[in-house]
């Protein structure tokens, strides 16, 4: 038992959370290449001869270069296992991020040094606050021009609520980018980047005295703001941290590898190790106790030649070892795991054991959902990952009657992975689900995998809906009595939703009907 604790306590299961564009995709590939897990650091958007990113596999994501679908790489760095969870950055697959961030204990939040606070960052700091998940913060693209460090501090502070506290301080303006000052270390270090920063780039101590003669008015106006960052009292303080009251902030370039050294070395000396984690009944499980995990991620067809189904399980408690048997807790049947990866990208490893905060793949996990729980030995549930409210919905119907079957295979396979939501219902039939999402673009994922793993094309015609509340079954029949409202039957739980076509005829029905169940689901933004 005392081998698991200490296994723990080597683990950091971290996700990074940004706004489109802000790097994180290359901010992966960069966290890799530091700890010798890659050879050479790839970029959404490389020139030509630069390689693209390991962790997006899908040809959506080579096409748009954005992040769809979320990855999980294990890497080791000073005596330390990683376990890094890559998630999508656009805000349209938020719900999927939302689940992801159910399986990690410390989130790296990613600003563009010019942008700052962005909407969809914003939004992903506030699931980690709801989680209460600790945040260290990364400026990122310092080595392009951009705000004034203080000034994004300010904005951090104003927008999270959160106590910047700087580990590192920037020498030199955005897009003029010399290096930094540690503050925890008492170190300055000058950053030399190497041919298409693709490498780790050059690091060099310098003194203070080396610092003026080589970087004058830059090192001298970064050492007068160090100062009063002193004299504020903006210092770290571990407790704070962890108690998601303050953010540790680093600035640096993922693209040229600046500053990403040390945030691996933050990770290790500040982020958290794995916790118990709460049960459905709110009791923690001990690390110690007999295996337990949550599914958070199910992903189909990552490799095109074997058409397999794979289910990325946080092992929360116990040791993980390949070919046992557990136990699915959401039907009581045993679940065998002859095959366990790590997976990142189209790249496999086969996993023989593992420790609470490690990241498993399942293969072919036909059986299991985001939420589920696996368990050896004593009974255990945690608590189911909610789904987001939908705001944008769809009738799917296929375009060749003659691949019907094909169609609803396709449709329960993207339902079971959390692609979509799909919605039934007596009036519209089988034949013409509803898909419900939060973002438009999951529309085109969804087009776009039943043509290239299902062979099936599929219409998709947009409904008037726009808002989505929980019923129940008393409700149900006096609500699609009115007008511009429908319900459905969730499939994935057999929860009813009530569809309205805008804010104003809910409002409408609320006030005519005040004992109606309506209740709004995560991340309504309506209340």
């Amino acid at each position: 038992m005392a081998a698991i604790i200490q296994e723990a306590a080597r683990r950091r299961t971290f996700a990074v959370i940004s706004h489109p564009d802000a790097g994180k995709s290359t901010m992966t590939e960069a966290l890799a290449l530091h700890a010798s897990a890659i050879s050479q650091a790839g970029a959404v958007h490389g020139k030509s001869g630069r390689r693209g990113v390991t962790s997006d596999w899908m040809e959506m994501e080579k096409a748009r270069g954005i992040s769809i679908t979320s990855a999980a790489l294990r890497f080791e760095y000073r005596g330390h296992v990683f376990n890094l969870v890559d998630t999508p950055g656009h805000a349209d697959f938020s719900e999927d991020t939302y689940r992801v961030l159910a399986a990690v204990d410390c989130a790296v939040m990613l600003l563009d040094a010019a942008k700052g606070m962005e909407p969809q960052t914003l939004k992903l700091f506030e699931v980690c606050r709801h989680r209460r998940i600790p945040v260290i913060t990364f400026v990122n693209k310092w080595d392009r021009p951009g705000r004034e460090a203080l000034e994004l501090l300010d904005e951090i502070e104003e927008r999270t609520g959160l106590k910047p506290t700087p580990i590192t301080w920037p020498i030199g303006t955005g897009g003029f980018f010399h290096g930094v000052a540690d503050r925890v270390d008492d170190r300055i270090v000058r950053y030399t980047r190497t041919p298409g920063g693709a490498t780790k780039a050059i690091e060099t101590e310098l003194t203070p005295e080396q610092a003026l003669a080589e970087l004058g008015g830059d090192w001298e106006r970064a050492k007068d703001e160090v100062d009063l960052l002193s004299a504020i009292g903006a210092d770290h303080d571990q407790k704070a941290f962890e108690a998601h009251e303050s953010t540790p902030v680093l600035f640096g370039a993922a693209l040229s590898n600046f500053g990403v050294g040390r945030l691996l070395d933050a990770m290790v000396d500040i982020a958290p190790a794995p916790s118990p984690r709460p049960d459905a009944q709110d009791d923690p499980r001990p690390l110690d106790e007999p295996f337990s995990g949550l599914v958070f991620k199910v992903q189909a067809n990552m490799d095109p030649s074997h058409r397999d189904r794979i289910a990325f399980v946080r092992v929360c408690s116990g040791r993980f070892e390949r070919g046992m048997v557990l136990t699915h807790a959401a039907t009581a049947r045993p679940f065998a795991t002859k095959y366990a990866q790590s997976v990142f990208g189209q790249e496999r490893a086969t996993i023989d054991e593992a420790y609470p905060g490690d990241v498993v793949g399942l293969v072919n996990a036909t059986a299991l959902r985001p939420g589920d729980t696996l368990y050896d030995g004593s009974p255990v549930e945690f608590p189911k990952i909610p789904s987001f409210a939908p705001e944008h919905f769809a009738v799917a119907r296929v375009r060749d009657s003659s691949r019907s079957k094909q169609f609803r295979k396709g449709i329960e396979q993207l339902d079971a992975e959390g692609v979509v939501q799909v919605l039934r219902s007596d009036v519209r039939g089988d034949q013409a689900p509803v898909l419900a999402a939060v973002g438009p673009m999951q529309f085109d994922v969804v087009k776009h995998r039943m043509a290239a793993e299902f062979s099936t094309e599929i219409t998709l015609d947009r409904l008037d809906f726009g808002i989505a509340r929980l019923t129940d079954a008393a409700s149900a029949p006096v609500l699609t009595r009115q007008r511009g409202v429908e319900v459905f039957t969730r499939s994935q739980d057999g929860a009813l939703l009530a569809l309205f076509t805008d804010e104003w005829r809910m409002r409408g029905v609320m006030r005519d009907h005040p004992d109606l169940v309506l209740n709004a689901l995560l991340a309504d933004t309506r209340g």
